[in-house]
């Protein structure tokens, strides 16, 4: 903030001391002038006034070289580096001054330190900041401060899903985002590259993407719930699992095609099958709720419930201030909570690019004659709402411990697929089968349906280069036989 004249200072005595606002006699005071201006740095910003009476009266003080040096020196002492503004305003017919030294916000800095200790303002109140605050402050930094970038040093390459970072890594090959050499390096070298290990011991961003046991992290949990109509008062369906982002993706999707109603379009020569709520819309929205949301609260958790009318998927933590929702619905520079997790799914063609998210979610809901998505925001959550027609879905019962498939046929497809990715033809020929009607209905749509088998390209079912594979539950199955 620019202050350049008596007008503008008048206007702040104006509002009294608050928040942003506080008054010092002298910069005798500096030192809590000090303590006050790092507060304001910790929230939105802030003004303090020196040559000003508690009571708001205008006395100035004069300004000496020394006093221009005890205040640059005062602002040196702040961690890290703040950009402030510091005016000397000339009160007329004296050689007296008012000084003020204001500070916008500049949230991505936060947490401010002034002489080793971070303060809050409430109100008109200036406090040592809580450690547990500070904390969370400092993980919200980024960089090298982020719970994602954070070392555990308990955790081994061991420890993660061999399976799930070769898959990453096919993936990032198959749509040019890796080079096909990565197929070929280590473990460790393609978790350097993915900025998962470093000097040996790898980060919390690993554990999300890629691990195996989640014990020491009980946030990377998906809740699932089908309810019978439109309220939560009855459970047709209602699951909790654990996992890496991988696997809570295809969960997410599994759980989708279990409980929604599929719609039938004719491509080409053949009937093909597609949500009620178009697919591709809800796997971004799980995808931008497991990437961006807050993992550094132990008792957060993604939630999907499905009932008769809509679809909610709840993200536990919130949009940066400066994101309202006309930047989100126009489109917005996208700038990931968790840049390491948000970089692998890139590269590995689970997020396809950033900032557009909400706006292929909307336009997939256009071109299906649904309402487009609506977003509830509350303090520490936010909600998207999916809506759809009502429709008497038939209940399901809930998933038993031990996976059983509803069919032999539905077994055959799955041994068959293994851990290969095998296209319709390639299935067939496996199967011995020659009817493709056949195959779709006793084999392969129960086998999407259940949740054991999920496409490569979900959103394009006839896409030339279209294969199936198994999903985490279909793994599960096999390893069960």
């Amino acid at each position: 903030m620019n202050i350049d004249n008596l007008d503008i200072v008048k206007q702040l005595i104006a509002e009294k001391e608050n928040g942003q606002v506080e008054f010092k006699e002298t910069t005798g005071q500096l030192e809590r002038g000090m303590e006050t201006l790092c507060a304001f740095l910790n929230s939105e910003g802030g003004t303090v006034l020196f040559g000003v009476t508690d009571k708001g009266k205008i006395i100035g003080q004069e300004v000496s070289d020394k006093t221009k040096r005890d205040i640059a020196e005062a602002i040196r002492r702040f961690e890290p580096f703040a950009t402030l503004e510091v005016s000397y305003i000339s009160i007329q017919n004296t050689d007296k001054s008012v000084i003020a030294l204001s500070a916008d916000s500049q949230r991505y800095m936060r947490p401010f330190s002034y002489k080793g200790r971070a303060y809050l303002r409430l109100e008109s109140v200036t406090s040592s900041m809580p450690q547990d605050v500070y904390n969370q402050l400092l993980m919200q930094r980024g960089g090298k401060y982020a719970w994602e970038a954070m070392t555990n040093p308990d955790i081994k390459v061991t420890d993660l899903d061999e399976h799930a970072i070769m898959g990453a890594v096919r993936g990032g090959i198959r749509c040019g985002r890796l080079p096909e050499a990565t197929i070929r390096e280590d473990l460790p070298t393609i978790l350097e590259k993915f900025n998962l290990l470093h000097d040996g011991k790898l980060n919390n961003a690993s554990a999300v993407l890629f691990g195996r046991d989640f014990y020491f992290y009980p946030q990377c949990l998906l809740r699932l719930a089908r309810f019978k109509g439109t309220t939560k008062d009855e459970f047709i369906d209602n699951q909790r699992t654990t996992g890496n982002i991988y696997t809570l993706l295809d969960t997410a999707m599994s759980f989708f095609f279990k409980h929604l109603s599929l719609s039938g379009k004719v491509e080409g020569l053949y009937r093909e099958e597609e949500l009620e709520i178009p697919y591709k819309a809800l796997r971004e929205c799980c995808t931008n709720a497991l990437c961006h949301r807050s993992y550094h609260r132990p008792g957060s958790s993604v939630g999907i419930a499905i009932y008769d009318d809509r679809v909610e998927i709840e993200n536990s933590g919130t949009f940066p201030p400066d994101i309202t929702m006309e930047k989100l619905l126009s489109g917005h520079n996208s700038e990931p909570q968790n840049l390491i997790i948000a970089n692998v799914l890139y590269k590995s063609e689970v997020l396809e690019s950033w900032g557009r998210g909400i706006g292929l979610m909307m336009s997939e809901c256009r071109k299906a004659g649904l309402p487009e998505p609506e977003y509830r925001i509350w303090a520490d959550s936010v909600t998207l709402i999916f809506k759809c027609e009502v429709t008497n879905r038939p209940s399901t019962d809930q998933a038993p411990t031990k996976y059983r498939p509803s069919t032999d046929q539905v077994l055959a497809l799955v041994k068959i697929l293994n851990e290969r990715e095998l296209s319709v033809k390639e299935i067939m020929e496996a199967l011995e089968l020659n009817h493709r009607p056949t195959f779709r209905t006793n084999y392969l749509h129960p086998a999407l349906n259940e949740g054991y088998v999920i496409p490569l390209y979900p959103e394009q079912p006839s896409h030339p280069k279209q294969k199936y594979r198994l999903t985490e539950k279909g793994l599960e199955l096999l390893k069960q036989q």
